[in-house]
This record gives structure tokens, C-alpha cells and sequence, in this order.
């Protein structure tokens, strides 16, 4: 069954790029790895920092970013105990081997003077916390082993969550899906469903369009360095 296996990039609005860049880079040590013209945004900046081969952490800067107010629990939470608008990031949480670098991170993050907090045991995993650039709430964490569901899905949580135990246990075991190589069509435009902020007939004309169409159109293979 195809799956999701873990975040190919998160992406973060910058109101100055080069100030995330260097922070992720000298300070919690991630290599620069691609900066380029955001495909397709006309003045969008785009970044990407190496966490391992298969992860990076995204940063972009676009037009009058900079100028957007950061509100405290409404555009970011400010802390890891904060609350932001549904659909904003709260925290944002690394992941290291085992203590023994997350202790390493916490002596490089404190030599670059920035204050941070933990570890913190939670059981699940063990935890430091910080803030990065433009209010950032971030964390590093690791675990010892695997998550138990059995452990760590709590009954008086899953009620208030508007949940059963039935449903926690469907959630824990997702159905398999038939493997169809890519063939199934679009579907129709439903106002009900998730959809890209876009304008209105813009988006519902992309919807027609054959998917191999609209990948030639949008693609940008090339890098934008070449030898």
C-alpha cells in the first residue's frame, strides 16, 4: 500500500530570508543547499536546508512578507503552550538520534547566545525548546523507541476530542487503498471539500486540464545553475 514516509520539506514565510538561513544554518547547523526563484511566484525566494537525504526545511520569502503583522495567538503562538489560528503552525519540532545530541544542540544553540529550555521528558520523547526568527516556536526532540497506540492513545482524551474508541482504532489502522498506478480522474469541484486559495476560475480551469498537461505547463526541471 503507497504511504505517506516522512516530510520531504516544511515551509516557513520569512520577512527576511537571509536571516533564517543563517539561523538554520549557524545555528542549528543545517547546509544550505538550494536558493532559487520560486517557481512559477513572480519575486518568491526560495530555500532549502539539508536535515538528511530525504528531508529538508523550507524557507520563503515573498512580496511585502516583511510587512504582514505577527500576531500572538492569532498568526503564531509565541510558545509551545501558545495557540494560533486553526491552520497556522504552532511548534515546529527537529528530530536528533538520541540525548546524547540533543544535548550537542543545546550547547550549539546556547553559543550562539539564544536561550533555550529542557530536556524535558515526556515520556514519548524527550524535548528541548527555543525560538527561532520572525517568533518561530521550535523544538528538538528524540525518542527511544516507538510509539505504543495502546500506551499513548488516551480514552478520556479521544472523548473530547469528539472521538470513540472505535474510531481511534480506525485511525490507528488505516484502510488499505487498490493500487491504480495513478488512474484515477479528478474529481468534481466541491465547495465542501479542502481547497488551494486560488483565484475562483483559475483553479476550477486547472481542475480540467489533463494532469500531464498541467505538469508540462508548470514544471521548472532545471536548475537554475548549470555547469
Amino acid at each position: 500500500m503507497a504511504r505517506l514516509d516522512g516530510i520531504h520539506h516544511i515551509a516557513i514565510m520569512a520577512g527576511d530570508i537571509r536571516r533564517h538561513i543563517e539561523f538554520f544554518s549557524d545555528v542549528l547547523g543545517c547546509r544550505l543547499e538550494a536558493l532559487f526563484h520560486m517557481h512559477g511566484v513572480p519575486g518568491g525566494l526560495h530555500a532549502f536546508l539539508h536535515l538528511n537525504d530525504h528531508c529538508h526545511f523550507s524557507i520563503v520569502q515573498l512580496p511585502g512578507a516583511g510587512e504582514i503583522p505577527i500576531e500572538l495567538g492569532v498568526t503564531h503562538a509565541g510558545s509551545g503552550a501558545g495557540k494560533s489560528a486553526p491552520g497556522t503552525l504552532q511548534h515546529l519540532a527537529f528530530r536528533v538520534a538520541d540525548e546524547a545530541a540533543l544535548l550537542s544542540m543545546r550547547d550549539r544553540i546556547r553559543r550562539r547566545g539564544i536561550n533555550v529550555f529542557g530536556p524535558i521528558d515526556h515520556g514519548m520523547c524527550k524535548s528541548i525548546y527555543f525560538a527561532g526568527p520572525d517568533r518561530l516556536t521550535l523544538e528538538i526532540a528524540m525518542s527511544a523507541a516507538p510509539l505504543d497506540p495502546a500506551a499513548w492513545i488516551d480514552p478520556e482524551v479521544v472523548a473530547l476530542a469528539g472521538m470513540t474508541m472505535a474510531d481511534a482504532a480506525r485511525f490507528a489502522a488505516p484502510a488499505p487503498e487498490p493500487e491504480e498506478g495513478g488512474a484515477v480522474p479528478q474529481p468534481p469541484y466541491d465547495p465542501d471539500k479542502p481547497h488551494q486559495a486560488m483565484p475562483k476560475a483559475i483553479y476550477q480551469q486547472m481542475l480540467t486540464m489533463p494532469d500531464h498537461v498541467l505538469g508540462e505547463i508548470a514544471s521548472h526541471a532545471e536548475p537554475p545553475v548549470r555547469p
